[in-house]
């Protein structure tokens, strides 16, 4: 019995320890952790090139370029572009090339021929606003008092039309001062239990007509354009957050309105009378700030304009490049302001005649050498603001009215994306794009290309004009 005892013992340890050995398989490195931690080892970083992107780059700024890269060879560069530039249809091209650098003209054809521009017209809008304003300027929507006018407030407009209705938004352009912020800080500024208040409308910056006699009423009717004033919330496009539709047929008032419903809840609190309706009405002469919001600075609503081809804006910052010049923020004094800042960065003038700051006059008349002679004249500018114009193109296949044009299904015009920055123009018989792009040996080129006489064949001539620009940013053309 005694060695079957010791055999079961024996038969005993032996499981024991079989089952043992996998415990402290698994137990001992915890228990060594705790007792002598190791040092954590990072996880492996992958190099930044193995990093997918998670959006497309923007670029902002252009490299410098050699002053030695090689110009394309108008006698190669001229049929090349006369194919491309083939309408199938009613309508020609007028347009031209030339070189920023030296001012060389590259190609020309009908290059002086006067036309409606359309849109295009907004490249003069710009240059007008960052000639005779600073680009970091802003404008003021404030609220005025004066002793002469106990119990009245004047909500006074200085030009900004991209007011936002509540509460002012520092990252915004649309929106940077809000109509909210600035209740809420005029209820703040007034005596506890003070009132019965009146708020007045005072909307006498801009002067003259809202609208001009050379306008469509069809674009007036389908929102394009709207009577002008010296405030309005998002352009005054009804809905706001949207960039179309209709527009307020009085802009101004509507925000009077939307700031004093947002006034009378806010001075309420402090035991504050203020009466909700509005009054139209100017501040009287010496009257003081009580409160104020501010715009965003003039060239971000200036690169704003011309990505969205705002009409509405563009006529406000036209009116208030005027008011900057000593002229009357008027139509007149805009039209005014526009040719003269042209004139100064050395436009030729003859011919030139403009009837608007948006490009919906029929009295527009501009011609590709002089929209050309203003682009290089921005590109070759050492005025910060006038810089900033070139820089504030819409980028083909990227950006503004140009996002949804070069792109990779477009045939030859996909080899301008990213590269071509130009504003477009549409109207009814007319398309245009004028800009410019640095060529695939380096050279920057300015170029114009203008369509008229169209008829039902305005698709095929925007088709034919971005692949004219991606022409040129593909170019040796030697």
């Amino acid at each position: 019995m005694r060695p079957l005892r010791l055999l079961g013992g024996l038969l005993l340890v032996l499981v024991m320890v079989a089952a043992a050995v996998p415990l402290a398989t698994h137990l001992t490195p915890a228990v060594l952790a705790v007792v002598d931690p190791q040092p954590s080892v990072p996880p492996p970083v992958p190099p930044a090139l193995q990093v997918p992107p998670t959006a497309v780059a923007v670029p902002d700024v252009v490299t410098p370029l050699s002053v030695s890269a090689p110009a394309p060879d108008p006698a190669v560069l001229g049929p090349q572009l006369d194919e491309a530039l083939q309408i199938p249809g009613a309508g020609s091209f007028a347009g031209t090339v030339v070189d920023s650098a030296d001012g060389q003209v590259l190609y020309a054809r009908d290059a002086g021929r006067l036309q409606p521009p359309a849109s295009n017209i907004k490249l003069f809008t710009a240059v007008a606003a960052m000639t005779y304003a600073r680009p970091g300027q802003t404008l003021a929507t404030s609220v005025l008092t004066s002793d002469d006018a106990p119990g009245a407030l004047y909500l006074h407009g200085g030009g900004d039309v991209l007011l936002g209705s509540g509460l002012s938004d520092p990252g915004a352009v649309v929106g940077r001062a809000g109509l909210g912020t600035l209740a809420a800080a005029t209820a703040a500024a007034l005596p506890d239990g003070s009132g019965p208040y009146t708020v007045h409308l005072d909307d006498t910056f801009f002067v003259g007509g809202t609208l001009s006699p050379t306008w469509a009423e069809g674009d007036v009717e389908s929102g394009e354009v709207a009577p002008l004033h010296a405030l309005a919330i998002n352009s005054a496009w009804l809905e706001e957050g949207r960039s179309g539709g209709p527009r307020s047929q009085d802009a101004a008032l509507d925000a009077a309105r939307t700031f004093a419903a947002a006034l009378v809840p806010a001075a309420a609190e402090r035991g504050i009378t203020v009466r909700p309706d509005v009054q139209r009405h100017p501040a009287p002469e010496g009257a003081s700030a009580l409160a104020a919001v501010h715009s965003a600075p003039l060239a971000e609503q200036m690169r704003h304009m011309l990505e969205i081809s705002d009409n509405y804006l563009a006529e406000a910052l036209a009116r208030v490049a005027a008011a900057e010049s000593g002229r009357p923020a008027s139509f007149g004094g805009a039209t005014d302001a526009l040719a003269a800042a042209a004139a100064r960065l050395g436009v030729p003038g003859e011919g030139l005649t403009i009837g608007d700051a948006a490009g919906l006059s029929v009295r527009n008349a501009v011609s590709p050498a002089q929209l050309a002679a203003l682009v290089r004249g921005t590109t070759t500018s050492d005025e910060p603001g006038l810089a900033a114009v070139a820089r504030s193109l819409p980028i083909a296949g990227l950006t503004g009215t140009l996002a949804t044009r070069f792109a990779a299904d477009d045939g030859p015009a996909a080899g301008g994306a990213g590269t071509v920055r130009a504003k477009t123009g549409t109207l009814n018989a007319v398309t245009g794009l004028t800009g410019h792009v640095v060529t695939a040996d380096g050279r920057l080129l300015v170029f114009s290309f203008l369509a008229a006489g169209l008829d039902g064949t305005t698709a095929e001539a925007r088709d034919a004009a971005d692949r004219a620009a991606a022409l040129l940013a593909g170019c040796g053309c030697r």
